[in-house]
């Protein structure tokens, strides 16, 4: 819903805030539509009949006054009004009726019923006054000889029964209510829980203690997840073992030609020769690396500015001059060993491709941001995601002698995604490229 062009969400967004909103709006609504028909009509009857008996006895004590020639006569009538009726009788003679129209309360069901009363029992001028400040009613009629005024109690206007059976059912309806919230609060449990582990699963944490519980519905979902996670667990051991295997298998025909080639006389063939074995080894390294992107180290917490430096003198000791810029402390839940990886892939690609590398890192509300810059040519922005395709490499666009394979930035990537985080590539303020990584806490 738009309200002044700004949209309004009226349905809640969690399911606990549903299933309560489901709950009361029928409960509210039956209340509504049983106090506006049935206690309406109820209190209602109930008031005109209240009405009714002491407009029946002001008739009655009105009739008997009439016949009544001496004054005493009529003040004796008057006592036996106040010993019956508990009505005080005043008689002022030759008094009238102020001219002005009876004023009646508008939402006030008392009011409307002895009005109705007073005419069809009480034949003459009357005005009454039901808003005292002493809980009384003043009911004044006009004689052809004066006023008569007659003082009850307020209450006899109304039943108390009423207003305390609808206490009644408002305050059951608001203890079942509270119980039902409580119990779905405890439904909702599980829910939560499943969601919190399919997240860290999604983050690349190990998902302990988790089993399924809750409503049957529940218990299912929860027991697929076990099963998918399962799933993906073996097709993950199952790639890294293969590439594994794969590689250990290259390495030993690849040490039979190295040595073959270290007995040959070097000549122009055997060094190009020897280039491509030097190629086939850092392929092999690449596919290794690429294996352990996503193998069994187990998630800790750990603080990565520490792993930020390490990574800063590595550089600095391959020669590539990298300034860091983090604070003291970024902690998260990472691997280790894999974050490295991922970091050392995006600072030698930068500094592959430039000739100065910066690094800063900081925490925000939700993630921890690493950002790796550098003074290069840069990758148009239509080819960005190009380059974390396998094998992908952009030599004519970051320079014609560029080393490796083309698993740098995909393994970079793929660390991160494990981790629920992501690689992106951005203009840096140096002109060059940053890489961003983003890991969430």
């Amino acid at each position: 819903m738009k309200v002044a062009g700004v949209k309004i969400r009226l349905w809640p967004k969690t399911l606990l805030a549903r299933a309560i909103l489901l709950l009361v709006a029928p409960t509210l609504l039956l209340q509504l539509i049983a106090a506006s028909f049935f206690y309406q009509r109820h209190w209602d009857q109930i008031s005109r009949r209240l009405a009714g008996g002491i407009a029946g006895e002001i008739a009655a004590v009105l009739e008997l006054a009439q016949q009544s020639p001496t004054p005493s006569d009529r003040q004796a009538i008057f006592d036996m009004a106040y010993r019956q009726f508990q009505m005080v009788v005043e008689f002022e003679p030759d008094a009238r009726l102020p001219a002005d129209e009876q004023r009646i309360r508008f939402l006030s069901i008392t009011d409307r019923a002895l009005r109705r009363m007073m005419e069809e029992r009480v034949a003459l001028d009357y005005r009454f006054d039901a808003d005292r400040e002493d809980d009384r009613v003043e009911i004044q009629v006009q004689l052809h000889d004066g006023v008569a005024s007659f003082l009850t109690i307020e209450k006899r206007l109304y039943s108390t029964t009423t207003y305390f059976f609808i206490l009644w059912m408002a305050g059951a309806s608001i203890v079942l209510l509270s119980i039902a919230i409580v119990f779905l609060r405890r439904e909702m449990q599980p829910i939560n829980r499943l969601a919190r582990a399919a997240d860290s699963f999604g983050k690349g944490r190990d998902v302990e203690g988790f089993a399924p519980e809750g409503a049957r519905e529940v218990r299912r979902a929860a027991h697929a997840f076990l099963v998918m996670k399962d799933r993906i667990r073996r097709q993950i051991d199952q790639r890294t073992e293969m590439l594994a295997g794969v590689s250990h298998d290259l390495r030993a025909p690849l040490t039979r030609m190295k040595l073959a080639l270290a007995l040959m006389k070097a000549d122009e063939e055997v060094i190009d020769f020897r280039r491509d074995v030097e190629e086939m080894e850092r392929m092999i390294r690449g596919y290794l690396d690429f294996a352990r992107g996503q193998d069994s180290e187990p998630a800790r917490r750990l603080d990565v500015a520490e792993i930020l430096r390490e990574v800063a003198n590595d550089a600095a000791r391959r020669g590539k001059p990298v300034s860091l810029d983090t604070p003291d402390a970024l902690v998260a839940e990472a691997r280790p060993d894999a974050l490295k990886r991922c970091l050392t892939n995006l600072v030698e690609n930068a500094g592959r491709y430039g000739s100065k590398v910066m690094i800063a890192g900081r925490r925000t509300a939700e993630a921890v941001e690493i950002t790796v810059d550098d003074d290069g040519p840069g990758i148009a922005e239509n080819l960005r995601e190009d380059v974390f395709r396998p094998f992908r490499r952009l030599d004519a666009a970051r320079g014609p002698d560029t080393a490796g394979v083309g698993l740098g930035l995909t393994i970079a990537r793929d660390v991160a995604r494990a981790h629920g985080g992501d690689v992106t590539l951005h203009d840096a303020p140096e002109g060059g490229l940053r890489a961003r990584v983003r890991l969430p806490v």
